[in-house]
């Protein structure tokens, strides 16, 4: 059984930073792709970035690139996402998910491992 489990949100400024944190278990971990997602309330969960097996390749919706940076550390079980000069629009629960179809990194359809989510409140 996989469990992610989603930390660090919380309620900042417009141009403030954020660093969420997916800590994974119950799978060799090293072996998915990794992404992240959110959801702003009344809307469907977008892709936010994606990060393969090794790190060796990531993916980001067009919304965040150059602001937001993914990244893992295969020895911890973990992924980051660094979020900086965050807008209003960022609000939203961000979720990390473990890759259950790399063709579909960029969609939902790909993860059928989902973390519990985390808050994100961005104030202008």
């Amino acid at each position: 059984q996989v469990q992610l489990v989603d930390t660090g949100g919380g309620s900042v400024q417009a141009g403030d930073s954020l660093r969420l944190t997916c800590a994974a278990s119950g799978r060799t971990f090293r072996m998915y792709a990794m992404g992240w997602f959110r959801q702003a309330p009344g809307k469907e969960r977008d892709f936010v970035a994606a990060i393969t097996m090794s790190g060796g390749f990531t993916y980001y919706a067009d919304s965040v690139k150059g602001r937001f940076t993914i990244s893992r550390d295969n020895a911890k079980n973990t992924v980051y996402l660094q979020m900086n000069s965050l807008k209003a629009e960022d609000t939203a629960v961000y979720y990390c998910a473990l890759e259950t179809d790399i063709a579909e990194l960029t969609t939902t359809r790909g993860y059928d491992y989902w973390g519990q989510g985390t808050q994100v409140t961005v104030s202008s």
